[in-house]
């Protein structure tokens, strides 16, 4: 492989970690009700019961 390839497979990764990042991102701007709904991770834990909000903290 040459140096140029390895540089565009980084690059390439960087920008899906990037597009990911802002993804979740968007999804944690939602409101949580909102967020439950679609079923995103992060919005309710069912061990605890407790609901997240922004950065992961119960509410």
């Amino acid at each position: 492989m040459s140096i140029l390839s390895t540089i565009g497979r980084f690059a390439a990764e960087l920008n899906e970690a990037r597009t990911r990042y802002q993804t979740a991102r968007s999804v944690r701007s939602l409101p949580l009700d909102l967020q439950k709904d679609i079923g995103w991770p992060e919005a309710f834990d069912s061990k605890t019961g407790y609901r997240h909000g922004r950065g992961g903290e119960p509410v």
